[in-house]
């Protein structure tokens, strides 16, 4: 049986993908800390998390959560999972290419003892998005270019 904490992380990415960002908001500590670690960027409270995922959906507007797989360390759960979409937004400065995402991520939510999220990081990997985009080259073409 999963616990609370996993539960709450689960029932935060059905949120997302159901576009409830005020569910998700509910679950994450006004003072709470993000990191995007691919962008070295960091999200402060809820106002901060807001925008990391509104920048997802800008990017992504049917940006989804799929199949979710959880490790339950207590007061850290660590999530791996798909993150998928079509890329018809900007990307930051990037323009919109239309094409398809489909990437593995991996995030780390420490939750306090109400059960909400205080601090977390993302990972992904950044090359293997801009290849999928038609941003990068992949690295055989690269090499032969």
């Amino acid at each position: 049986m999963a616990s609370k904490n996993v539960e709450t992380f689960r029932a935060a990415f059905q949120a997302f993908n159901r576009r409830d960002f005020d569910a998700v908001l509910r679950v994450i500590a006004e003072d709470a800390i993000f990191h995007d670690r691919a962008r070295d960027v960091t999200f402060k409270g809820r106002n901060g998390f807001r925008e990391f995922m509104q920048g997802w959906v800008t990017a992504f507007s049917n940006a989804e959560v799929v199949e979710p797989k959880f490790i339950d360390a207590g007061d850290i759960v660590v999530a791996e999972f798909i993150g998928r979409g079509l890329n018809d937004g900007p990307l930051g400065p990037l323009p919109p290419t239309g094409k398809q995402l489909s990437l593995h991520f991996c995030e780390i939510m420490w939750f306090n003892d109400g059960g909400q999220i205080v601090s977390g990081a993302e990972y992904y990997d950044q090359l293997s998005m801009m290849v999928q985009l038609g941003h990068a080259l992949p690295a055989q073409a690269a090499a032969a270019g």
